[in-house]
């Protein structure tokens, strides 16, 4: 009896330990309604947390009914949801902040109450730098009362999936699409919380395979406490601007819609290898408005402006004159609409214009549409790029490579991982190819937009709101590894890394091939041969196979710099031209198989004096013969005109050879070289008694022979003023 009396009793203290760890547990998720019989040993401090609950509240329904009247209307005007934090939160979180405060009051006096905690965890999910934090919130509200709100599902499930907790992310928008799909009128709740699980399944799967990059905050010096974003870069990451909403705006004004500096445009310049310190604009590229980075041509020369100047929001365009930037000017109505333009990309020669447009008429709300610029300088009628770079969703950020056919994009559509992500197609055999995601960590949960990268191919820019930021958007330097993998780090090295700016994130991964960048950079300075001083002129890029003008550039008044885009495959002919000056001429033929490349060429130009020389480096003859070929057009055409221009000059085409061959072999064939340029100028209307022709063999080489190379520069056709 003894022993059972004991066992007895000890099974009816477990029971009761049970019990009583059980009770305790059910306690802990009532829910603890902000009543005095609650609190009846705390009633001083409960008539203070009371109020502030009453007042918190009231603020709180007061942004909170303006958020949920905002939602209705972006679901009227476009068919779905919202479905990235930056347009979800788009009207003023000024009323939310100010409720914090007293919501936090009455929830550290009361931590059980389920509308305390989902207020609280709203209001820090919806503000970036507290995001951190709303999880705990939302999970206790959620655990003491699942129905306190409608939206607290769905709250939960997305603060999951901004923090990259897919599978519970998952169960909670499946969770929160059960709760709506009794009504019809939720039919864009749904489909927006399917879109998410979905996202969240992609995320997955991108994080399981990241990509081997270095992901650079470009640190303090460049970003700060305030939103940068929209970087541009010129081709050869010389030049950066981008886009702040900092507080020394130009005009320091405040945007009342989201108490928000206005926009400004600010830039950096790379001085030996490091950005300088970033500098506004000023007037006129800024004003008292919204002014922000819409785009900027490949040489750099080019600024691309968006401006809400009394209108929702247009593209402007801005010239570099010198050290100058000229007054911004609206561009026409084949580009500009009623409605926004937020994004352009220039194509290397200056024909095509795609840009970013929110008028009516896409396939969602913000479409990629193309402009073609006529025969008098002036851009076309747009059309829409279509599928499948467009989608239901908003597309932005456009950026075309300067091989014409690569495009970089970002939108909320496709196989998106969260909010905007970051794109990239080809067009091949007349079309634009799916687009793939540029995975993780390139991209993340959130928004990952305005993606540019260098001539190169291996760096890229962006802006993300990633966590750990020093504002609510910073801008990023991406450099793709390719397949080396990266050292291994020691704890000391790892400790020294997360000391010093910018912070990398290195991730481990299989090899990933990065194909270099078919394209060359041509770039230096033009400057006049006697007086060094720098010279504004015209280049034209010619394709010689087709003989054709492809590109104009123009180098800088102020500087005599220039930069040139090449893409490979083709044989170009460059001539620099300016008044007073004898023609310059270069040819680079550059094969298909070709990558990335920079060719540095400074350029001395002539005066059109007695005893100056030219080479005429884009005229060919067939091999071993005096015939001219069709490749020549271009460049016999450009020393037609300027004996036309300037009727009373005499010239001499003198023709050379290298050491191959017998002297006197050489000498006959550079004179009937010589002779077939002379007779080509006469047959089209130049005086024979203003041209000389006469050939030189080998006797004044300008290299060594012993070369390929060398033979190849001595191996020449030029001409020499006699008289003018």
């Amino acid at each position: 009896m003894k022993s059972f009396h004991m066992h007895f009793t000890f099974k009816k203290t477990l029971l009761t330990a049970c019990f009583l760890i059980c009770a305790s547990f059910i306690f802990a998720q009532v829910n603890v309604e902000f009543e005095k019989d609650n609190f009846k040993d705390r009633k001083d401090e409960f008539k203070e947390a009371k109020s502030n609950f009453k007042d918190g509240k009231e603020l709180f329904d007061k942004g909170y009914t303006e958020y949920k009247s905002y939602i209705d209307y972006y679901i009227q005007e476009n068919g779905i949801m919202p479905s990235s934090r930056r347009d979800y939160f788009h009207q003023d979180d000024q009323v939310f902040m100010e409720s914090l405060p007293f919501l936090e009051k009455a929830q550290k006096f009361n931590p059980d109450n389920a509308q305390l905690n989902w207020m609280i965890g709203f209001i820090k999910f919806q503000h970036k730098h507290q995001s951190d934090e709303c999880v705990p919130y939302l999970e206790k509200a959620y655990k003491l009362n699942p129905n306190t709100d409608q939206m607290l599902t769905y709250t939960l499930a997305w603060s999951y999936h901004l923090h990259n907790k897919w599978d519970e992310a998952i169960n909670y928008y499946n969770i929160y699409k059960t709760k709506v799909q009794q009504g019809a009128s939720y039919a864009a709740q749904v489909e927006d919380a399917t879109k998410k699980a979905t996202e969240c399944a992609n995320g997955k799967k991108y994080m399981a395979n990241p990509q081997r990059v270095f992901i650079d905050n470009m640190g303090s010096h460049v970003n700060s406490a305030f939103p940068e974003y929209s970087a541009y870069i010129s081709t050869d990451e010389s030049v950066l601007m981008f886009t702040s909403r900092r507080s020394n705006s130009t005009g320091a004004t405040v945007d009342k819609k989201d108490n928000g500096y206005m926009e400004d445009i600010y830039m950096c310049t790379k001085v030996n290898g490091e950005w300088s310190d970033p500098k506004n604009m000023g007037v006129p590229i800024n004003s008292a408005d919204h002014d922000a980075t819409a785009g900027l041509s490949p040489d750099g020369t080019t600024l691309y402006i968006f401006a809400s100047h009394k209108s929702v929001g247009d593209i402007y365009e801005s010239k570099l004159n010198g050290t100058v930037w000229s007054k911004p000017e609206k561009m026409n109505k084949n580009i500009n609409s009623d409605l926004r333009e937020t994004t352009v990309s220039e194509s290397y020669d200056g024909t095509k214009l795609y840009y970013v447009s929110e008028k009516k008429g896409g396939l969602g709300f913000g479409d990629i549409y193309m402009s073609t610029k006529d025969a008098k300088g002036k851009w076309g009628e747009a059309t829409n790029t279509g599928a499948p770079i467009n989608t239901k969703y908003a597309e932005e950020g456009v950026f075309l490579l300067p091989d014409g056919k690569t495009m970089y994009f970002s939108s909320k559509g496709g196989a998106t991982m969260g909010g905007y992500d970051i794109f990239k197609s080809t067009f091949e055999n007349g079309k634009w190819t799916e687009p793939v995601n540029l995975g993780y960590p390139v991209n993340s949960p959130d928004d990952d937009v305005y993606f540019v990268i260098s001539g190169s191919g291996r760096r890229g820019y962006y802006a993300s709101a990633k966590e750990g930021g020093y504002g609510e958007k910073d801008l990023y330097m991406i450099t793709f590894l390719g397949p080396e993998k990266p050292n291994m780090l020691s704890n000391e090295d790892n400790l020294i890394a997360c000391i010093a700016e910018p912070i990398k994130t290195v991730q481990a991964a299989p090899p990933m091939e990065v194909a270099s960048n078919a394209l060359t950079i041509l770039k230096g300075t033009i400057t006049d041969a006697v007086t060094q001083k720098p010279l504004e002129t015209t280049i034209e890029l010619i394709d010689n196979t087709k003989n054709e003008v492809v590109a104009t550039f123009k180098s800088n008044s102020a500087t005599g710099k220039y930069l040139a885009m090449l893409p490979s495959g083709k044989n170009y002919g460059i001539a620099v031209k300016a008044e007073g000056y004898l023609f310059h001429s270069e040819n680079f033929d550059i094969p298909k198989a070709s990558g990335y490349q920079e060719i540095i060429k400074d350029i001395q130009l002539k005066n059109v004096s007695v005893g100056a020389k030219i080479i005429l480096k884009n005229i060919f003859f067939d091999f071993d013969k005096a015939t001219l070929r069709p490749e020549s057009t271009n460049e016999l055409e450009r020393l037609i005109k300027l004996l036309t221009d300037v009727p009373t000059l005499k010239i001499e085409i003198g023709s050379h050879t290298d050491s191959k061959g017998s002297d006197d072999y050489n000498m006959k064939l550079s004179q009937s070289r010589s002779e077939s340029v002379v007779n080509y100028l006469i047959s089209h209307g130049i005086a024979k008694d203003r041209l000389q022709a006469k050939g030189y063999g080998e006797t004044k080489p300008i290299a060594t022979n012993d070369t390929d190379d060398g033979r190849q520069q001595n191996r020449r056709s030029e001409f020499e003023i006699l008289s003018k």
